[in-house]
């Protein structure tokens, strides 16, 4: 399973990230900084093995993560569901 990860707020000292970039994370890590990667990745990794996580009051296959550096930039991610195509089916 692919995930989408969205930033949704950047005040980003390194100029990695801006406010509305989008990142497909199929095996690859995307070009984040280390840091923001290794707090995102177990929830990337439990999503793209089927698993729902707490998400406020209910169980859903997205999360929200906000940047080590005092929270300078904000992520959302969420599973793609994959599209077959009929020659697939």
């Amino acid at each position: 399973m692919k995930v989408r990860l969205t930033v949704t707020k950047s005040r980003c000292r390194s100029g990695y990230l801006r406010e509305g970039d989008v990142y497909i994370v199929d095996d690859l890590c995307p070009p984040l900084c280390h840091e923001f990667w290794n707090i995102m990745y177990p929830s990337i990794y439990a999503l793209q093995n089927g698993a729902e996580l707490d998400y406020g009051t209910l169980r859903s296959r997205q999360f929200d993560a906000v940047c080590p550096d005092e929270g300078r930039v904000r992520i959302h991610g969420e599973v793609i569901e994959e599209i077959k195509m009929p020659d697939e089916l």
